[in-house]
């Protein structure tokens, strides 16, 4: 019987995975580089993205390979940091050629993390270049690792957020990828969510909101919404998203890695509670190398790997909390022994 196996997201052939974190203002960006570009898709779900080229990835339109997506903290300021992937990228050869020059492709999403350290320093053209140059220098000096946690995009990630900072947890960037036969799937995801992180195979909670400022326990803030129903009030809007990339090396037409994604968003649901809110921006990349030829990668179902991506999605997710340390005077899940109340 074929399994799940784990492997290192960075064996997966065709990208290249790095960050740019700045721990004193609490935030930062992740760069994943596809360097002979990548066919792409995506889905948002979120009611209020910050998001950059995401409608040249809709299967009708022409452009069909993308060189970069970069996950980032500053809300929409953070776009920027695209920019610099960019500049960084066309300076190393890496783009669609258009005759004149080459021109990368570099897709972008933003969480909001402004609350979070300080609300003045957000990720910028520079950090854009030195996650890029991260990512590219790791390939050329063989490194295997990719770190998780407070770093990159998850720098500023917090959840568990329906009664205020006071009482959220932190959370940041996970990265998992496995391989079922030939087929290679990983997936980034930077958690901040304004519901709880639950672990898909124990429905326990790992990260989320607490009961009391100081307290320990997690509480199931789904039941919270409904016995405050009568005086519910959400958080701030728009100061959310859970923000994601997956990578496979299959061979995939724009219409098929739009639906990979699709299918992939069932990771929200089963790890987020409350997910795709109406504070939230989730927004899932995917990027297709095709280091697998075309004729293995027709002999798997599409909907096994739109499966395949789902699991790695919700493993990215769980480790972005349980990687995640207590930051800014916010605690993780390694620093609570946590249940819900």
């Amino acid at each position: 019987m074929s399994q799940l196996t784990p492997i290192p997201i960075t064996s997966i052939p065709g990208f290249a995975f790095g960050h740019n974190t700045d721990l004193d203002a609490g935030t930062g960006c992740t760069a994943i580089v596809a360097p002979e570009g990548a066919v792409g898709g995506v889905d948002v779900r979120g009611a209020a993205p910050a998001s950059r080229e995401t409608d040249l990835l809709r299967p009708e339109n022409t452009v069909d390979r993308v060189h970069a997506v970069v996950l980032s903290g500053g809300s929409a300021f953070g776009l920027e940091a695209a920019s610099g992937a960019m500049r960084e990228l066309e300076e190393r050869g890496i783009g669609l050629d258009v005759g004149v020059g080459k021109v990368p492709i570099v897709c972008s999403s933003c969480l909001f993390d402004l609350a979070f350290g300080r609300a003045d320093v957000r990720p910028s053209s520079m950090n854009g270049i030195l996650a890029v140059r991260d990512a590219l220098d790791r390939v050329e000096r063989n490194e295997t690792g990719f770190e998780e946690g407070c770093v990159g995009a998850g720098t500023g990630a917090t959840v568990g957020k329906l009664a205020g900072p006071e009482r959220c947890m932190k959370a940041g960037l996970g990265a998992r990828a496995f391989q079922l036969g030939p087929l290679m799937v990983g997936a980034v995801s930077a958690v901040n969510a304004v519901g709880n992180v639950i672990d898909p195979a124990t429905l326990r909670p790992i990260a989320g909101m607490r009961g009391t400022a100081d307290g320990v326990d997690i509480l199931n803030m789904e039941e919270a919404m409904l016995a405050m129903a009568d005086q519910l009030a959400m958080p701030l809007d728009r100061t959310n998203t859970t923000i994601s990339c997956i990578v496979t090396n299959a061979t995939l037409t724009k219409a098929q890695a739009t639906k990979v994604a699709q299918m992939a968003a069932d990771a929200y649901a089963h790890t987020i509670r409350p997910t795709h809110t109406t504070n939230d921006g989730d927004s899932i990349y995917v990027l297709a190398s095709g280091s697998l030829p075309a004729d293995a990668s027709e002999r798997i179902p599409l909907d096994l790997m739109g499966l395949v991506a789902t699991r790695t999605l919700e493993a990215a997710i769980v480790a972005g909390c349980t990687e995640a340390t207590g930051l800014h005077g916010i605690p993780a899940h390694r620093d609570l022994t946590s249940d819900v109340a």
